[in-house]
């Protein structure tokens, strides 16, 4: 470190967000690469930090994952210059997960922002193979795959393919970055929340017309066979109870959220339809790639995610009302310099 300061986002205390300055890094590890953080978008995990929620951390904590940032200098691969997307999942690279090409599940990761400090601040470094090249991206979009790339998984996970009759429960960021994959790779999708403001924003921003506030209305659209693959993404054990009733014969359900509670199901129901439970955590490298290629394409558009851009000293007056109100944003998006 040195005697040079930048500023940070910190969450010092539950419910304490402030803008403090802590010393420039300038000793790099090797194998690690210094970078310069342009935008961060503002998760739900960030969200539950500010408010106390979040059972692995402690405090005071950097936050900031979702990150876009360009390469201070030449060496490990890169160019000065580079634009990159941060996989913010540090891996051990030695546990049987690893080993196993699974580092998203690695029995010892540390998240940047959560288990250390993360990016909401002008400079970090991070492992080189903890970055992934964002050429044809603009900043704001690279901010975005982190989040996206974690539906990309959920929907890699079951193997969706063309003609899938799919629902999605919970119509959050999470959960329409899986519709919006889920639809990318053919299938008919539906959503379920309770909100009809957020299943009317999903279908004024991005065409999901089939919307449902129950499971049972859901079901019945189906002529009750239900769906071949379920989403669900509400973080309540009560909708995830409920969406086992949801899976068609043959169909499988993935657990995109978690929560802390105990989930159980009807032994004889699961085994008569012969479905599959899968859970998804975090994501893979090829899960962010398909996230870039999605945008380089113009098949997703950061225009409908970006619900607000705000400056870093504007989130420390907005935060606590942010998180407060949740309902109408899809992602907040801090921009930390150009």
């Amino acid at each position: 470190m040195s005697d040079e300061m930048i500023e940070a986002g910190v969450v010092v205390e539950p419910g304490v967000f402030a803008v403090q300055s802590r010393p420039k890094p300038t000793d790099v590890p090797e194998g690690w690469v210094l970078i310069d953080i342009l935008a961060v978008g503002l998760c739900g995990t960030d969200y539950h930090i500010l408010e106390g929620k979040h059972p692995y951390l402690n405090y005071p904590r950097v936050i900031g994952h979702e990150l876009s940032a360009r390469v201070v200098a030449d060496g490990n691969g890169f160019k000065a210059g580079d634009l990159v997307v941060v996989n913010p999942y540090l891996a051990c690279g030695t546990c049987r997960a690893c080993q196993r090409a699974k580092p998203n599940c690695c029995y010892n990761i540390e998240v940047l922002g959560v288990h250390r400090d993360g990016g909401l601040t002008p400079q970090i470094a991070v492992p080189k193979q903890n970055l992934y090249p964002a050429d044809g991206l603009e900043p704001i979009e690279a901010a975005m795959v982190e989040f996206l790339a974690i539906g990309a998984h959920a929907v890699n996970r079951p193997e969706v393919g063309q003609g899938d009759r799919v629902l999605v429960t919970g119509v959050g960021p999470i959960g329409i970055g899986a519709a919006l994959f889920a639809r990318l790779r053919g299938a008919e999708v539906s959503l379920l929340d309770l909100s009809p403001e957020r299943l009317k924003m999903a279908a004024d921003k991005f065409g999901f017309t089939s919307g449902f506030d129950s499971v049972d209305a859901a079901i019945a659209a189906t002529d009750g066979e239900g769906f071949d693959t379920v989403f669900d993404a509400t973080g309540h054990p009560a909708a995830i109870h409920a969406g086992f009733a949801a899976i068609a014969h043959g169909g499988t359900y993935v657990l995109v959220s978690v929560v802390k509670d105990d989930i159980t199901f009807s032994d004889p129901e699961f085994h008569k339809r012969e479905m599959r439970l899968i859970g998804s955590r975090n994501a893979l490298k090829a899960d962010f790639d398909w996230v870039m290629s999605a945008f380089r394409d113009g098949l997703i558009s950061s225009e409908a995610l970006c619900s607000s851009l705000l400056s870093l000293d504007e989130l420390s007056e907005r935060f606590s009302d942010l998180a407060a109100d949740r309902a109408d944003l899809i992602k907040v998006i801090v921009k930390v310099q150009d």
